[in-house]
């Protein structure tokens, strides 16, 4: 697998959160990881598609995030799904968790990457879609690949 680098910081990507949910307000969270856990982060062995974050007893854990096994940890290595812990300002999670008792609000983690050799997750304070607005999305993109392909034979 191919390794992090500074010029692609990027670990993993969470598309399906685009795809789901309208996307409201982004946060930067560092996030608490054992060894075993950072080595398979950057080598990129990190699926999020599943993930989402709950506030309890004021602090904000990252849940369902699949982080594979790393190879070389032996019995030093971690549990796959495990709840891991977001490091955030305290007024954002309460900030957070305020805005997650709202109708249809849910906060998702949109990328994971480094950041001067840190890992940080990106998330977002989201809206569910319903079927029509995925499908007016749909559209949109639809209508815009149309316009850039009828652009591109003029040029």
């Amino acid at each position: 697998m191919p390794r992090a680098t500074p010029k692609d910081p990027v670990l993993a990507s969470n598309k399906k959160a685009f795809h789901d949910y309208t996307v409201l307000d982004k946060y930067e969270a560092g996030i608490q990881l054992s060894g075993t856990e950072v080595k398979s982060c950057r080598d990129r062995a990190v699926q999020m598609g599943e993930g989402y974050i709950k506030v309890e007893n004021c602090q904000a854990f990252l849940y369902n995030m699949h982080i594979s096994v790393y190879g070389f940890g032996n019995r030093f290595n971690h549990e796959v799904k495990r709840p891991r812990r977001l490091l955030l300002h305290k007024r954002e999670i309460m900030k957070l968790a305020q805005m997650v008792n709202t109708k249809g609000g849910t906060i998702v983690p949109l990328k994971m990457y480094l950041k001067n050799g840190l890992i940080k997750v990106e998330i977002a304070y989201c809206q569910g879609k319903t079927h029509a607005d995925i499908r007016e999305t749909l559209r949109k993109r639809e209508a815009d690949m149309d316009m850039r392909r009828n652009l591109g034979k003029r040029g």
